[in-house]
């Protein structure tokens, strides 16, 4: 085409320095032992789910032909967020096509120009670019500091709307929100509570409902956000709250508004996966035990899984090359754990990014955290 030129080598000039910087990425199929999804109770295979979606298919079709506000609304998808809202002891929930999209249409409906919103420094990407688009006034804070944003609150001009938000398990430390602490802060300072439970639904929580449920906070919530492509094993997310709440998302929220349907077998499969959260609580307890015992098995093999307490464990290995490395050999070795680079994470902080799931075994992650012992050492020694 003419006159790309210029703007072909400015694209390849930068690709090249992500290369020179360790932060080039491929695209890779899946192979080996599952250790990085976030299927985290395996339900992205279970026959149940499978099933329903099939048979959805062929009484539904394929696709849902528009928008939900045009032709694309069906009576399984408005039934499965009554149910979804149900399960999280909500008035209502809104499905949204991922948990990207869940969080843009959030943010960018409820917060105004001259609101104020406290964001927790390691909140997830789809957080920060809602906040962008809002054009609210963002205060960062510490990662899970209390004091630093008790602080932060008190200094925050009062006259305005507030907003505090931050996901309750955080996707590449592995650690939880104090929210019980953040729920008190916002009594106090008439804030509103969002609360992103992306990779806590489903796997905590006496009935999976997620960690807002485990810490008896459910009250103070003003939203929450549930991706239904991790622990539930489909795809997209629900946004669950008051129904006046939801309501408005309905109205006003662009990338709802603007997006086609959900195809109506995602509806059906998120339906029986519901089911089999609310039927099967071995599945949340396996993960949780499985985590807790490799854990407890990296750290005595002297590896940093910095603030890990859940199924998500990062190794830190702090250089990009040497992450991507030891993912590489692990690989070869047949486990399937990716290597995670800035802007995910922190410069300095390159990891091993591992996710426990139901499916795995005892003995299987014993060989795992050998061999990452193994392969950690001998990347230190040659280099």
């Amino acid at each position: 085409m003419p006159g790309t030129a210029a703007f072909e080598e400015r694209v390849r000039r930068r690709i090249r320095e992500l290369e020179e910087s360790g932060l080039r990425r491929v695209l890779q199929i899946p192979s080996g032992i599952d250790l990085s999804s976030n299927d985290y109770l395996g339900l992205a295979n279970h026959p149940t789910i499978k099933e329903r979606m099939a048979e959805a298919v062929l009484q539904e079709g394929c696709g849902s032909t528009a928008s939900r506000l045009l032709r694309g609304e069906r009576a399984v998808l408005s039934a499965v967020e009554r149910r979804f809202a149900a399960f999280k002891g909500s008035e209502a929930a809104l499905y949204f096509g991922s948990g990207y999209t869940a969080n843009l249409g959030v943010l960018a409906t409820f917060l105004e120009r001259h609101d104020t919103i406290f964001t927790d420094a390691q909140n997830h990407a789809s957080i920060v670019d809602g906040i962008r688009l809002s054009r609210a006034k963002r205060i960062k804070f510490r990662h899970c500091d209390v004091d630093d944003l008790a602080r932060r609150m008190r200094s925050a001009p009062q006259d305005t709307q507030r907003f505090l938000i931050t996901e309750s398990l955080f996707s590449m430390d592995g650690d939880f929100a104090p929210l019980a602490d953040y729920a008190q802060l916002c009594r106090e300072t008439g804030t509103v509570l969002i609360v992103d439970e992306a990779h806590a639904v489903g796997v905590y929580g006496s009935r999976g409902r997620g960690w807002v449920e485990q810490m008896g906070c459910a009250e103070e919530i003003f939203l929450s956000v549930d991706t239904a492509g991790k622990a539930l094993g489909v795809c997209g997310a629900f946004v669950s709250g008051m129904s006046w709440a939801v309501d408005y998302l309905i109205q006003r929220a662009r990338s709802f508004m603007f997006s086609t349907a959900p195809p109506p077998s995602i509806a059906a499969a998120l339906d029986a996966s519901i089911s089999v959260i609310e039927n099967e609580p071995e599945l949340r307890k396996r993960v949780q035990d499985l985590s807790a015992q490799l854990r407890a098995t990296l750290i005595e093999r002297g590896l940093n899984i910095g603030r890990s307490e859940s199924q998500v464990i990062p190794i830190i290995l702090g250089d990009n090359a040497r992450a991507t490395a030891v993912a590489a050999e692990l690989q070869n070795e047949g486990f399937d754990v990716r290597a995670i680079r800035p802007p995910a994470v922190s410069p300095g902080t390159a990891r091993l990014r591992v996710s426990v799931n139901a499916t795995l075994t005892e003995p299987i992650l014993q060989r795992f955290a050998n061999a990452v012992q193994r392969v950690t050492q001998c990347s230190v020694v040659s280099s």
